[in-house]
């Protein structure tokens, strides 16, 4: 019965010191392409989303755009755009997921962000 409370007790106070010690930085996103794949006619560009920040972040939204290449970027049209949403990040955790396009990402010039998240 002694060992059982002084396990909980040494939980009970390492979950204390890390909430006091955890650092109040917020989350810091980014998002990083990694090597395209075309299966059945399709182009899976997978990606890996981190927050290297100090705080947790909810409904990561991410964005894939696929513009037409052109001189200017100004005047470039959108091809083809999707959307992902992470439902958690935790400081320092990654999680990972794909954008699917009908057309080839290497004709075109491909961007890939985080657009939003919103604070627990």
């Amino acid at each position: 019965m002694a060992i059982s409370a002084l396990i909980v007790a040494v939980l009970v106070g390492l979950v204390l010191l890390s909430w006091i010690t955890q650092s109040r930085e917020p989350p810091i996103l980014s998002v990083q392409a990694e090597t395209m794949r075309v299966s059945g006619g399709q182009f899976y560009i997978p990606f890996t989303v981190e927050n290297i920040g100090g705080g947790t972040a909810e409904s990561v939204q991410v964005v894939g755009e696929l513009r037409q290449a052109n001189g200017d970027q100004s005047g470039d049209q959108i091809l083809e755009s999707g959307e992902q949403q992470i439902d958690f990040l935790a400081s320092h955790e990654q999680q990972s997921g794909a954008f699917i396009f009908k057309q080839n990402p290497q004709t075109g010039r491909l961007s890939l962000r985080v657009a939003s998240y919103r604070l627990p």
